[in-house]
């Protein structure tokens, strides 16, 4: 019997990314990440197959522990830095994202596109801190509310999956309570939904035609409606934060 789960990872399956981003947003948040540190040690967590893991060590010159807890995208994202030269400085980490084995002191840039939601910024900002050494930066994208009045179909999809969204002047407030400067914000592009959204959408139209259930496409490409119908009322926001 087919289940939702099945559906999701054969939709997910050799996607470019796994949520909203861009090699142009990538660039620009290493830009705003200031300078680092030659040949800077960098965490990438929640990396999916790697688009900004590859990113940023071939920018940067430093080595990448790359975490997921998919080993399929951790796979891919071996061979794709094999491909590019890269294999000796990307090291793929199977682990948690609430339970990291990497010590304490030992990056000098956290990296987390798409992903801190899933334990919720506060914790991630508790949690990821450890990792910096001094002088360290953490650099992330948050799913965030843009309006004050969201639509109440845009409230319910969220409140399922992420109760504690919040907005920007709210996080913001959230990191500087919790000891983080924050050097810089951005919000991301609608084209960096579509880079996301466009190929998903076509490889859940592929499934359709190959004949998995409909109920379950519509489902697992449940969000691609939110966001067409919805987009205005939130949207991913990056953060550069500093350990005060």
């Amino acid at each position: 019997m087919t289940t939702i789960e099945d559906v999701f990872w054969a939709a997910h399956d050799g996607l470019p990314r796994e949520a909203p981003g861009s090699a142009a947003t990538t660039e620009l948040l290493l830009r705003l990440a200031g300078p680092l540190p030659a040949a800077p040690r960098i965490v990438d967590i929640g990396c999916g197959t790697g688009p900004a893991t590859l990113a940023l060590a071939e920018a940067t010159g430093g080595t990448v522990d790359a975490v997921d807890l998919h080993e399929p995208f951790l796979a891919r994202l071996r061979d794709a830095a094999d491909a590019a030269g890269l294999g000796d400085r990307v090291r793929t980490v199977p682990a948690p994202m609430q339970d990291l084995p990497l010590p304490d002191g030992g990056a000098d840039l956290v990296w987390a596109e798409g992903s801190a939601y899933i334990m919720g910024f506060d914790a991630a900002l508790r949690s990821w801190r450890r990792l910096l050494a001094p002088g360290g930066v953490l650099v992330l994208t948050e799913a965030e509310w843009t309006t004050q009045d969201p639509a109440p179909g845009a409230r319910a999809f969220w409140d399922e999956g992420y109760p504690g969204m919040r907005d920007t002047a709210g996080n913001v407030a959230a990191a500087s309570a919790a000891g983080w400067t924050v050097a810089a914000t951005y919000l991301l592009p609608d084209d960096d939904w579509d880079g996301y959204y466009g190929p998903l959408a076509a490889r859940l139209d592929e499934l359709g035609r190959a004949g998995t259930d409909p109920a379950l496409l519509a489902e697992v490409g449940r969000e691609i409606d939110v966001r067409r119908e919805h987009g205005a009322d939130y949207g991913y926001t990056a953060y550069v934060l500093r350990p005060r």
